[in-house]
């Protein structure tokens, strides 16, 4: 009689807790000491822009009050809280309507003249800024030359380039005498807001070209060979590849592109002369004129004037710093 073989079970072996276990990169104190590195550099970026803004808030929604209180009798000075109000009398006083904007039609041409303003330049910018971006990626002679010379635009003073472009489109300046016609750029309606428009793309277009470039060379060489062995065009190139693969740098080009154009004063006070084609900051401007003693309507205008560029922010932030990160490493 023979014994019948055992089935002996290996059981597998279990892996050590010592493979299993991520040791935090901020474990053993680091996380604090990262925390106390960067604590000045946020206690700073507290102060330079929640500061302006808190404060801004604050006092937009106080308004300075003196005299008898007709309810209780007793002599009151200070500050009262008063909600919107501010922000309403700027659409509904009469005073300050008359005063300011003229008319609430005055105000909605305002509005409407910025957006048409910020979607042209946008668009434009974003064009001759990519086009740029392309020629100064070649490899060429004098490379180098033709990447200062389109930087400098960019390098001038704004209000510089405003009190040049003025005189460009002066009744006698060089775009009519080019032209060969006698056109009052400054003083027309649509000709001075075309003529803003220009020198705002000049201005602005090659810093659109320098970021757009930065993104440009975080794509490896590799990419383009395989297009070209693959059959691609230029243009299938650029669109079915290029194009997607820099999507983060063109939402923070576009980003930028429109907090430049729609904040933009110097350009729009120095050139349009026009009182109907003027933009919000300058009709900011204006207010800031005649209620600069008014303090808690002011700042309730400045909050209103500071409201599409932080809304814009707040909801694109994502794509800015993917954009901004995309220019930091090759390949």
């Amino acid at each position: 009689m023979t014994d019948s073989p055992v089935m002996t079970t290996t059981k597998p072996a279990e892996p050590s807790a010592s493979k299993n276990t991520k040791k935090n990169p901020l474990s053993d104190g680091q996380g604090a000491l990262a925390g106390l590195l960067i604590s000045p550099t946020m206690l700073v970026i507290a102060l330079v822009v929640g500061f302006p803004i808190l404060f801004s808030l604050r006092e937009s929604l106080f308004r300075g009050s003196s005299g008898v209180d007709p309810n209780t009798g007793i002599v009151q000075s200070g500050d009262q809280f008063v909600g919107l109000a501010n922000f309403t009398d700027i659409f509904t006083n009469p005073q300050t309507i008359i005063g300011v904007w003229g008319s609430m039609d005055r105000l909605i041409n305002a509005f409407l003249n910025t957006t048409f303003f910020t979607v042209v330049c946008v668009a434009a910018e974003t064009i001759i800024g990519v086009a740029m971006a392309i020629i100064m990626s070649k490899a060429f002679r004098g490379r180098g030359l033709v990447r200062a010379a389109i930087l400098v635009p960019w390098a001038i003073p704004t209000i510089v380039s405003a009190k040049m472009w003025a005189l460009i489109f002066d009744a006698n300046g060089v775009a009519n005498k080019l032209l060969g016609q006698n056109i009052l750029w400054l003083a027309d309606n649509s000709y001075s807001q075309w003529a803003v428009i220009v020198a705002d793309v000049w201005k602005t277009a090659p810093f659109i070209g320098l970021l757009t470039l930065a993104g440009l060379q975080t794509i490896p060489d590799e990419v383009y060979e395989a297009a070209r062995v693959d059959g691609a065009t230029t243009w299938q190139t650029f669109w079915k590849l290029i194009f997607p693969l820099l999507a983060p740098m063109s939402a923070t080009v576009g980003i930028f592109a429109f907090l430049y154009a729609w904040n933009d004063f110097m350009m729009p006070s120095l050139i349009i002369s026009d009182p109907a084609m003027q933009t919000l900051p300058v009709r900011q401007n204006l207010f800031q004129n005649q209620f600069s003693n008014n303090y808690n309507v002011s700042f309730a205008s400045y909050l209103m004037a500071m409201a599409p560029a932080i809304v814009a922010y707040l909801f694109t932030q994502r794509w800015v710093m993917e954009g901004v990160t995309q220019g930091a490493v090759k390949g």
